[in-house]
């Protein structure tokens, strides 16, 4: 930390070239932010130093962590909270669950009848080609018709401040963990001001996941056996694992602790053999089974696919959900909600270029400079490439890959991240964030947890926020929480826990960005138009 903190947090603080969320332009403090703003600039420096290093330690005994380059670190929890107000939580919360809707629609046609590909909304080439279609789960009915039970939609905002989706994260998307861990840490921190500002709890989650996995169980089961299946203890996300294991009151196993016998799957414990009938994996895809993926994998257990075809356990989330995270197919997502669900999409995309096209290829090599190209099956940052940053090496070598497999990669705009107060050694500076909202379907509703997990890219000027890239993670605390009789759920301190042109995205009826605009506007400031910096 600083030897000589600034007298006041926010003294010296100054929004760079984005949509900043806690200042508009001209420094005044916007809406949402009010109260925290007054609570943290009543702090000294000091004073807020020592309470950062005080979460740092609670975060280091209670063991959060994640992987880096192979090393165990402590999950860095940022002292200054994301704050979104009850009217944007409005349109992101819609927005996620027609997300997922769609998605649901888009899987179940695609390993059945593919009504999508013969009606020429997407091609049955770019299906075919995706990494993660598996055609051995075709004609694999969930019990209860749901195939995304958990999913993880990732949104950035632009320079306008409007949320826009980057990526889909339907196989198994993790994060949520620290979004639990995060709240309770704060809410320790800062007891005051939760109650009065309103602040949504988190905390269900567990039990709302536990609620959905129940619903999907085989339809003769009516007390169902539901476990956690992980990959073990030396897996970057175990901790996630183990705790929503304890927190929903399930069984944490391994692969090893599971048998098929006539198509049923059966959890070894003291007491003999026991029926299971819902695993919530947290285990890839090719790695499940031995059987019909990777004959070498011991993470899974021989027969689970066999099992699930014939109707006896359901696998959450569904095999072959990965085919829907494929960054191309993120680009038919607004030609997708139209044609299952006959809306506009709430939230709009990214604008994104299809590499495969020759007339977008072209444009994009003659730009290459001043774009960002990710390749379509990537996650965690990793191959992303931003054009204004990189080495005329790293452009030669990355145009090289775009031409012998096109399909393989999607190029965006220079695309701003919105920044949010972060406490470094200088004081309270702007750093980038991106957002990522949980949703629970249960096959009747789509629940999205308030808030979700903000990421955020801890070194000046850093624009890629993930763990694995060094970036850290805010508490995020949406505002409107209205508690009703009979129905409030738990304090969150009863939960316990231990150690060319682009594709046209078409996402946004152009009334309702002037809308959420003119919204936003209001609430916050105006913000004038400038350059962006590449997500």
């Amino acid at each position: 930390m600083s030897s000589e903190p600034p007298s006041t947090p926010f003294s010296g603080y100054a929004p760079v070239a984005a949509w900043d969320e806690a200042l508009d332009h001209e420094g005044k403090v916007r809406e949402p932010y009010t109260r925290v703003y007054a609570e943290i600039d009543r702090m000294s420096g000091e004073d807020l130093y020592s309470r950062a290093e005080s979460l740092a330690n609670t975060y280091l005994a209670q063991g959060v962590t994640f992987d880096h380059a192979g090393e165990e670190r402590p999950f860095p929890l940022d002292i200054v909270p994301r704050v979104v107000g009850a009217s944007e939580w409005e349109i992101i919360s819609p927005g996620i669950a027609q997300r997922v809707r769609t998605l649901e629609a888009f899987l179940s046609d695609v390993y059945g009848s593919q009504h999508c590909v013969t009606d020429g909304v997407i091609p049955r080439a770019l299906i075919a080609s995706s990494q993660y279609f598996y055609r051995n789960v075709a004609g694999v009915e969930p019990a209860n018709g749901v195939r995304v039970h958990i999913s993880g939609i990732d949104l950035v905002r632009d320079q306008h401040g409007i949320w826009r989706v980057l990526e889909d994260n339907v196989r198994v998307p993790s994060g949520v963990s620290y979004v639990l861990s995060n709240r309770r840490a704060m809410s320790q921190m800062f007891p005051d001001m939760f109650g009065a500002m309103g602040v949504r709890p988190v905390l269900e989650y567990s039990q709302r996941l536990r609620s959905a996995l129940a619903k999907a169980a085989p339809d003769d089961v009516e007390d169902p056996t539901i476990v956690v299946l992980t990959p073990g203890v030396f897996n970057s996300a175990y901790y996630e694992h183990s705790l929503l294991a304890r927190t929903m009151g399930v069984e944490l196993v391994e692969g090893r602790d599971l048998e098929t016998h006539n198509g049923r799957v059966y959890m070894r414990t003291t007491a003999g053999r026991r029926r299971v009938d819902v695993i919530y994996r947290r285990v890839d895809d090719e790695y499940l089974d031995p059987i019909t993926f990777r004959p070498d994998s011991a993470l899974g257990a021989p027969g689970l696919i066999n099992a699930a075809r014939m109707g006896n356990v359901t696998i959450a989330n569904a095999v072959g959900n990965g085919v829907a995270d494929d960054k191309l197919i993120y680009t038919y997502m607004p030609d997708l909600t139209r044609y299952y669900l006959g809306e506009d999409p709430i939230l709009p995309n990214v604008d994104t270029w299809r590499l495969e096209e020759p007339s977008a290829r072209e444009e994009v090599m003659d730009r290459l400079h001043e774009l960002v190209v990710k390749p379509v099956d990537g996650a965690g940052g990793k191959g992303v490439v931003i054009g204004p940053k990189a080495t005329s090496a790293t452009l030669d070598k990355v145009r090289a890959q775009i031409l012998e497999d096109p399909r393989g990669w999607i190029a965006q705009p220079v695309v701003q991240l919105s920044t949010v107060p972060t406490l470094s050694d200088q004081g309270l500076e702007p750093r980038h964030v991106d957002l990522r909202p949980f949703a629970v379907n249960d096959g009747e509703d789509v629940w999205v947890l308030p808030g979700g997990l903000t990421r955020v890219a801890l070194e000046r000027g850093q624009l890629i926020v993930n763990s694995s890239q060094g970036g850290g993670s805010k508490d995020t605390w949406v505002l409107g929480g209205v508690r009703h009789r009979g129905s409030a759920p738990p304090p969150e301190s009863r939960v316990e826990f231990s150690t060319v042109s682009p594709v046209p995205q078409a996402a946004h009826p152009e009334d309702y960005i002037h809308g959420q605009q003119q919204q936003q506007q209001q609430q916050q400031g105006d913000h004038r138009q400038e350059k962006g910096a590449p997500c």
